[in-house]
């Protein structure tokens, strides 16, 4: 029995359309709170004054002190947001949206898109992925109709202040949504919901090609055995040599300028305007993939997820725009795709399509249909000159760290969250010599429409224990240990400001933001080098746990930083490292290879300095010259 995983997204989106059910808890939360703002601009100069020159610090601090003094500009903005925070359900989310996705113009794979990579799947035959195919389709439909049903039951918090229930809107946006390009900014697109909706459909995407799947035919959903027979027939459709068209496709992993601009031609023909319609109001794509022709290692496994490897492999058989895009590869290789402007984290729910009753097989099927283009040659020439620069600039490690897990870092009685970004702090001081600002994404789903905010994990303290931990000779191991406390208290007093909403980040966008709004000229605050600076994250880290052996991962958000996404299990970490080859100041393979030495540099000292707490036998038998290779087995 093939046993797909279903990946399904939680996050938030603006409340529009939410069925009643969803309405209850989202509604019954509290809203997110302004925070005050000398302590966000105290906070402020905390965060940073490590992290720039003390000469910048110098003209910086009275730069902010002039914003917040009495009866200036930080007071006039801070009592409109107030304002603001009293008609709105969320004071921020409009304008975190347009600044962290819609405004962005880089192109979403990569820079944007996280990735679900899956287990790699053993299929014997071109049955086997259909097989596949099929069970993972039919899993997503049920767990549509528990959505639509309003049956889904309310999440909780855990972490730090478990137990606090979550606001749901953002289900309600899984497969309704479409992020719409725009030559300046981008649209969130949310499909409105009506009493007698149209036939629910997919899109599949197979050699590059784009077919109609009707999953509803005469108010029956298809069944897995149907399913299977209409994935038949497309493949066999898209074998059919002389009717390929250009891999339109690839369009939408241009710039969303670029891709704003050809769409613009696209549409000017009734043809595509019919293709582009059922691909935007499409449940989701599934991606049916050819084989890559290479290793399918962990690291290789993100990377063809992750932009599908190029124009010569499986890169035009993608649909950036849609919010899910399950690929299904030939040799294995499967995973999820999400445009990441309609949610947050990735909530995975295991496939279990037998608890639900479906429809009898249908006797007749009609044919799945292939979308079909006109290119006009602007068209043709965009697609000719699409480069491979995107797929040869990044640099991925999928390190699985078998050293120890977070059964060791909870012995500990630490958090393993604040322990393991304690530890990317090491591990970047110890390879560039410095602390730079850091995202580490925070939830705020605890209040209406929540998103998120951001934790700034190069603390103060962090610095002082990585900078312990480089004079090793001079400061003696129980001092370190005190220091590695205070640094992972830091780290989670701030994680607590964040999901109670009173991090510093959303709240200097919102004083940004309602500036621009009311046309002001813009507060020196937010046009000084010190504000650039704080919101380059050459750090951009996130923990996303699973229950099985998969693994998330992304791009660095900087053209000179590191995207580090890690899933901490009870006796290994998965790290997911990435960068680009063309910065000379970043090296993903230098990065873990660091990594693994900051990890065990901090556990000998855990041991040393709490001999109540010793490691599993598996830890002890772990020494110095066990080799982690780049696709995460040990030699």
């Amino acid at each position: 029995m093939i046993d797909p995983y279903i990946a399904v997204v939680a996050g938030a989106l603006t409340t529009c359309n939410i069925p009643l059910a969803f309405l209850e808890p989202t509604i019954g939360l509290p809203k997110l709170p302004v925070p005050p703002l000398q302590q966000t601009l105290d906070m402020y100069l905390k965060c940073m004054s490590h992290l720039i020159p003390e000469e910048q610090f110098k003209k910086t601090k009275p730069i902010v002190e002039k914003f917040g003094a009495p009866g200036g500009m930080g007071e006039f903005l801070q009592k409109k947001l107030l304002e603001r925070s009293e008609h709105k359900a969320n004071w921020v989310y409009d304008y975190w949206l347009e600044d962290m996705y819609l405004s962005n113009r880089l192109a979403l794979p990569v820079n944007s898109s996280p990735v679900m990579v899956f287990p790699k799947q053993n299929f014997r035959s071109q049955s086997d992925t259909l097989r596949f195919a099929a069970h993972l389709i039919s899993g997503v439909l049920e767990y549509k109709s528990l959505i639509d049903g309003r049956a889904l039951p309310v999440d909780y918090a855990r972490g730090q202040l478990a137990g606090t229930p979550l606001c749901m809107d953002q289900y309600n946006k899984v497969f309704t949504s479409y992020r719409l390009p725009g030559p300046k900014i981008d649209t969130l697109v949310a499909q409105k919901s009506t009493v007698m909706p149209e036939p629910e459909h997919i899109i599949v995407a197979c050699k590059n090609q784009f077919f109609v799947l009707d999953v509803v035919i005469n108010f029956r959903r298809l069944n897995e055995k149907d399913l299977y027979t209409q994935l038949e027939r497309i493949r066999k459709m898209a074998d059919i040599e002389e009717e390929r068209l250009p891999p339109i496709g690839l369009l939408t992993s241009d710039g969303r300028t670029q891709w704003a601009e050809a769409r613009s031609v696209l549409i000017k023909d009734s043809t595509n305007r019919d293709s582009l319609d059922m691909i935007e109001r499409c449940l989701c794509l599934v991606c049916l993939d050819e084989p890559s022709g290479t290793e399918l290692t962990d690291t290789n496994r993100a990377l063809l997820m992750l932009h599908g490897g190029g124009t010569d492999k499986n890169g035009g058989n993608r649909w950036y725009d849609k919010p899910m895009q399950f690929v299904i590869g030939a040799d294995g290789c499967c995973g999820v795709v999400c445009e990441h402007s309609p949610f947050e984290g990735i909530v995975l729910v295991r496939g279990s399509p037998s608890k639900l009753v479906r429809a009898a097989s249908m006797s007749e099927l009609p044919a799945p249909r292939r979308l079909r283009w006109k290119c006009s040659p602007d068209i043709q020439a965009v697609l000719n000159v699409n480069s491979h620069r995107l797929v040869k600039n990044l640099d991925m490690n999928v390190n699985k760290f078998t050293g120890y897990g977070k059964e060791f870092i909870k012995k500990q009685k630490m958090s393993p969250d604040a322990y393991i970004q304690v530890a990317l702090q090491f591990t970047f001081y110890r390879c560039h010599g410095r602390l730079v600002p850091t995202y580490e994404s925070a939830s705020v789903r605890r209040f209406q429409e929540g998103r998120v905010d951001n934790i700034r994990s190069s603390t103060p303290e962090a610095l002082a224990f990585v900078k312990a931990m480089a004079n090793s000779s001079k400061i003696t191991d129980a001092e370190k240990m005190e220091l590695l406390w205070t640094a992972i208290k830091a780290q989670t007093n701030y994680t607590i400001l964040a999901i109670t909403g009173m991090a510093i980040d959303n709240h200097l966008l919102g004083l940004r933001e309602i500036a621009k709004e009311l046309k002001l000229e813009k507060p020196e605050l937010f046009s000084d080098t010190t504000y650039a600076t704080s919101i380059h994250f050459i750090l951009s880290t996130s923990q996303v746990p699973t229950t099985e052996e998969m693994f998330c991962c992304y791009g660095p958000v900087v053209p000179n930083g590191y995207g580090a996404c890690y899933n901490p299990q009870t006796d290994h970490i998965i790290f997911c490292v990435s960068s680009f080859r063309e910065s000379a100041e970043t090296s993903s393979d230098l990065f873990v290879k660091t990594l693994e030495g900051c990890l065990k540099e901090m556990q000998d000292l855990c041991i040393k300095g709490n001999t109540e707490a010793k490691p599993t036998d598996s830890t002890e038998k772990m020494d110095g010259n066990t080799k982690v290779m780049k696709n995460g087995s040990k030699s």
